[in-house]
């Protein structure tokens, strides 16, 4: 068998590294995520470690993106239905709440992480929100999105920011013991109708 490159090995102790992230928190939530007890269930030395993630923080945005690219897939495989754009786009909000749902303690400690106003996560938080925003303007459009479709035009790009926005506080509302499922689910229903008109959009 050939031997790795060092950018290839790298990269595969990176997703370890992030994997394990994943386990602890959803074990035991931020307090959890202590960075050498992440070495040490990854199997990787401490400067390894280093090389990538500078805090427990960094980490834990690593594991949003990767949660939220498991995501992407999920919907490309199972798009929301619905014969307008409101119902498909509460469709996969309902989709993505129930995801993140599933496992409260790993999505508590990645939304207070990317949360954290870190100057140096702000890029990393960026790419968690642009995969949610054409997750949700490949529901306006009825298809998910693929690299050569059409460039998000101005007004669908910023329906699906706001829309994203709105759910991203509502999650954190529900981080902090505020909101139930029930309750986001119906809260961003009413949001999607208020923001959306399908008279436009499906016309």
């Amino acid at each position: 068998m050939a031997a790795q490159s060092p950018d290839n090995l790298l990269e595969e102790r990176a997703r370890r590294i992030i994997e394990t992230t994943i386990e602890l928190a959803e074990q035991g939530g931020f307090e959890a995520v202590r960075l050498r007890d992440v070495a040490a269930h990854a199997g990787v030395a401490m400067g390894t470690l280093y090389r990538r993630f500078h805090s427990k923080e960094d980490l834990l945005v690593a594991a949003l993106e990767l949660e939220t690219r498991a995501m992407a897939e999920r919907v490309e495989q199972r798009p929301p239905k619905g014969d307008t754009a409101s119902e498909r786009v509460v469709g996969f909000f309902v989709m993505a709440t129930r995801g993140m749902l599933r496992r409260p303690n790993l999505s508590r400690a990645m939304l207070r992480a990317s949360a954290a106003g870190e100057p140096a996560l702000a890029e990393k938080v960026e790419i968690f929100h642009e995969l949610m925003l054409r997750m949700v303007v490949g529901a306006l459009r009825g298809a998910p999105l693929r690299p050569d479709d059409p460039a998000l035009g101005e007004r669908e790009r910023l329906l699906g920011e706001v829309l994203n926005q709105i759910w991203f506080a509502v999650m954190m509302g529900w981080s902090s013991g505020l909101e139930t499922q029930a309750s986001i689910n119906e809260r961003m229903r009413a949001s999607v109708e208020l923001v959306l008109d399908d008279r436009r959009l499906d016309s």
